[in-house]
């Protein structure tokens, strides 16, 4: 802080390296980090009261601090300053600055002369945020400028369209303090229409929020959801403001996300970011730094033990980058290397102390002031790591760390008697400024319960309708924290559990594990038992794969807790080792018989085993048949049905090889194993690959591929209706002169192909009559291009439309585009023109309708009209690119 004074006052920050400060637009562009600086002197205004805390009885310094904000801080600047970065630091800084302040003259010593400065300034600076929430959603916009606040001609802000979730929700404290403390109910008002406008735009099947937000249209833009960067706040602001407001509402909102936070993001000791709209698929496969404030937010919600989980999973990785790198992988690997001297972590290490009293945190505390003065002390300051491997610098020292790191640690070592007031009688923001309790009775002006909005029924005794009372639920038993942290101690170090050779098995040269991962089977009920005894679980998903989860504090012992470790870390090396060796692209399976031919197309998945489609362009054609017994787990009964087919089969009951291997002897050219997961679709699950059983595969050498149930039931209610159903299972949809190469084309198709090519008069009338496919133009835009998708791995055929159609309505699209009318187009892409008819096209049209009458009268009642079908589509594919966009 001295030093900020001596070489940076009145800079916003500090430059540690140069010795200088940083003022904007006289340094290079930052981009939106710069958002956060608007010439406010933000780390004199942030350190308003850790200088409180740490001069202790030289409380003299805080009121000249006091005095040089009144005398230096101008609010009326010519400059874009980000909504949410001024209010958690300027705001809030002054609020908590005037909290101190009266307390400190209600004491009769000191700060006699103040006289609400710091309140008039914090009210000044209200009234020049509330343009930004100026849009019909109440969102405000993610920047406002000072001077002329948003729609301003000379704004340079105002044009925006999304802001993140923290963003428009981590407003509520300091907005109520506000008005609580003024009388002026407005900012308390706007704040709590930003929240509510959240909370009914969350995912309502999984009670999630995403992470970025259209401000107009309340559409998510991100639609990946976790609880750091983008997201943090918002949660932490949901219960403080039940805290301090006392409104019942914020704390129904917060069980209610936290109830889905546990159930699909939480993956102890891991927090990972799932997709909104389908929770029980990981987002993502790293974690950000500013996910290490949730254990803290945990004990004030008073969930002890997933805290202290996470918090030691945390503390390994420190241990062996020194910091908390900026992201790191779900296998503690450097993701983004950079570390700037962010708090959090010190902040869920005080309140961990505060509920546990056991002197391991402060340990903990101990070694992250030794990493600070060993590694980021410099001249003039602390410089944050540009590279936490290297030790390398930035010249950068934001206000945050003076505002909270040090606030943190010097709380985690103070005695009661240290303080010159009672901590527990304030609240901390988000940026660890101070406000007092009582604000919950005074000036209140908005209603307390909103009773419009329906909550979600949780059964859980944990949320109850009081703080949690750590001499309570917290006994100050160390042990009791120890007995959690144990099994997690050598999660991320390099002494972590190793798995055994074989050839130290077979010499028999240390404990043998009792389940090694090659060797795991799911249907083995001993298998399970063993994993039962190591503490892991298993949990089978609603699209059909497992998921295993380790608890070490439920293992039989911490001998089984390591073994089941070691199993998990293996299972984690194989699966990642078999998606790199053996990622495989979604394959397609393409109705080729009458009528459909070639029009549906099946996006289906892949197998790891048998013949590779992608080495044969031309793929597999054939007749389909069903197999006895249908789950295809034993020798083929009905081998003369089989023959030459390609074999139609149920998922289940055995391995996906072990199916191969029967069909194939049964004389199949192919297999199609359909989900017997009801409902289940491409549209709404990820594809998988279909692995092998752990044994040599190389006998296997016909195609296998897998449809969900909605789309193998397209394939058996074709053969209920006609019979005689041929595919061609190939690794992307062909066009049809390519699937009709050398045999008779039926008219129509003919027709409409020419019609896609919008040939001229002559040639259309020549060609339309010539059964040559050779001669024939392809459709290669035809229905299956929808899903030609990009070759992006196994999930490229998920559609991630937050309303997917339902199973009946793609089907029926699908089925219908087989009976498209040529007059109409032969094409089902939206764009595609629809030429008019031509006199020729009547004649091949009588003759197809002679011989194809019957069967047309009940197809047709199941077409949907054009415009709807191409409507859908168009849906799905912009659903499609959205969903691709964000995965970028």
């Amino acid at each position: 802080f001295c030093s900020q004074q001596e070489h940076a006052y009145p800079a916003d920050e500090l430059m540690p390296l140069t010795c200088r400060g940083r003022v904007r637009g006289q340094e290079p562009s930052r981009g939106d980090v710069d958002d956060a600086l608007g010439k406010l002197v933000y780390t004199g205004t942030e350190h308003l009261l850790t200088v409180v805390f740490q001069v202790l009885n030289k409380t003299k310094e805080f009121e000249e601090a006091v005095k040089k904000v009144i005398k230096d801080v101008n609010l009326d600047n010519d400059i874009v300053v980000s909504v949410f970065e001024t209010n958690i630091r300027v705001l809030g800084g002054l609020l908590g600055g005037h909290s101190v302040a009266i307390m400190l003259k209600e004491k009769g010593e000191y700060m006699q002369w103040y006289n609400g400065e710091l309140l008039h300034m914090a009210k000044e600076l209200g009234y020049k945020l509330l343009p930004a929430f100026n849009t019909t959603s109440g969102l405000p916009y993610p920047r406002v400028n000072l001077k002329f606040g948003v729609r301003h001609p000379e704004a340079r802000t105002g044009t925006e369209t999304d802001t993140c979730t923290a963003c428009a929700g981590t407003l509520i404290l300091e907005f109520a303090a506000l008005s609580r403390f003024t009388g002026t109910s407005i900012f308390e008002e706007y704040a709590r229409k930003a929240l509510d406008f959240i909370w009914e735009k969350r995912q309502r099947s999984s009670n999630l929020v995403g992470v970025t937000i259209n401000i107009h249209t309340g559409d998510w833009v991100r639609k990946d959801s976790g609880v750091g960067a983008g997201i943090d706040s918002y949660y932490e602001y949901l219960l403080k403001a039940y805290v301090l407001l006392g409104d019942d509402s914020f704390l129904e909102r917060f069980n209610t996300h936290y109830d889905a936070i546990m159930r699909y993001i939480s993956q102890p000791p891991l927090l990972l970011d799932v997709h909104i709209h389908k929770p029980m698929l990981n987002a993502r496969t790293w974690m950000d730094s500013l996910l290490a404030f949730f254990p803290g937010l945990q004990v004030l919600k008073g969930d002890i033990r997933p805290a202290i989980e996470t918090h030691e999973m945390l503390y390994q990785v420190i241990k062996k980058h020194n910091f908390l790198p900026e992201a790191f992988t779900t296998d503690f690997r450097v993701h983004w290397a950079q570390h700037p001297l962010r708090p959090e972590f010190a902040e869920s290490t005080y309140f961990l102390y505060k509920a546990t009293g056991d002197p391991y945190y402060l340990e903990v505390g101990k070694t992250l002031i030794e990493n600070l003065n060993k590694y980021a002390r410099v001249p003039c300051g602390f410089a944050a790591m540009k590279d936490v491997r290297t030790g390398s610098h930035e010249d950068r020292m934001d206000s945050f760390f003076l505002a909270e790191m040090f606030k943190y640690l010097y709380l985690l070592f103070a005695d009661k008697e240290d303080m010159i007031f009672d901590i527990e009688d304030y609240i901390f923001t988000t940026e660890a400024h101070l406000l007092p309790l009582w604000l919950s009775t005074t000036n209140q002006t908005i209603s307390k319960k909103n009773t419009s909005t329906e909550y979600t029924e949780l059964d859980d005794s944990n949320f109850d309708w009081t703080c949690p009372n750590t001499q309570i639920l917290f006994p100050n038993d160390p042990m009791f924290a120890q007995s959690i942290r144990e099994p997690l101690k050598n999660v991320v170090d390099k002494s972590c559990p190793r798995g055994i050779s074989r050839a130290e098995e077979s010499l028999g040269s240390g404990p043998k594990p009792p389940l090694r991962a090659r060797d795991f089977m799911a249907s083995n009920p001993e298998h399970l038992e063993i994993l039962k005894k190591m503490g892991v679980s298993l949990i089978h998903l609603k699209d059909g794969r497992v998921q295993l989860v380790q608890h070490a504090v439920q293992a039989a012992s911490s001998l089984d807790a390591e073994d089941g470790l070691r199993f998990m870390q293996e299972m984690i090396e194989l699966s990642s080792q078999q998606q790199k060796e053996q990622q495989l692209p979604p394959r397609a399976v393409q109705i080729v018989s009458h009528p459909f031919f070639g029009r549906v197309v099946l996006t289906a998945g892949p197998a790891q085993f048998g013949m590779d489609l992608s080495k044969h362009k031309a793929g597999t054609r054939g007749f389909v048949a069903t197999i006895k017994p249908y789950n295809g787990c034993s020798e083929i009964t009905n081998p003369e049905a089989v023959k030459e087919k390609i074999a139609l089969m149920q998922r289940g009951q055995c391995m996906f090889a072990e199916k191969a291997r029967n069909i194939q002897k049964a004389g199949a050219i192919g297999g199609i194993v359909i989900d017997d997961n009801e409902g289940s679709s491409s549209d709404t699950a990820p594809l998988f690959q279909m692995a092998g059983d752990g044994k040599n595969t190389d006998d296997i050498t016909i195609p296998m591929l897998f449809l969900f149930n909605k789309e193998g039931n397209i394939i058996l209610d074709a053969i209920r209706e006609y019979e005689a159903v041929e595919v061609l299972l190939s690794d992307k949809a062909k066009d049809r002169a390519t699937i009709f190469k050398g045999k008779m084309i039926p008219n129509y198709i003919i027709d409409s192909n020419l019609d896609m090519e919008n040939m001229d008069q002559k040639s259309s009338e020549s060609d339309s009559h010539k059964p040559n496919s050779e001669e024939a133009p392809s459709d290669s835009q035809d229905a299956g291009a929808v899903s030609e998708e990009p070759e992006g791995g196994g999930e490229s055929s998920a559609v991630g439309d937050p309303d997917p159609l339902s199973p009946a309505s793609t089907a029926s699209a699908s089925i219908s585009m087989a009976e498209e009318d040529p007059h109409t187009s032969g094409s089902a892409e939206a764009s595609a023109p629809e030429p008019a008819c031509t006199p020729g096209d009547s004649q091949p049209q009588e003759q197809n309708t002679q011989t194809e009458a019957t069967s047309k009268a009940h197809w047709d009642s199941k077409v949907q009209p054009m415009e709807s079908i191409l409507a859908d589509w168009n849906e799905d594919i912009e659903a499609f690119e959205m969903m691709e966009k964000d995965e970028l």
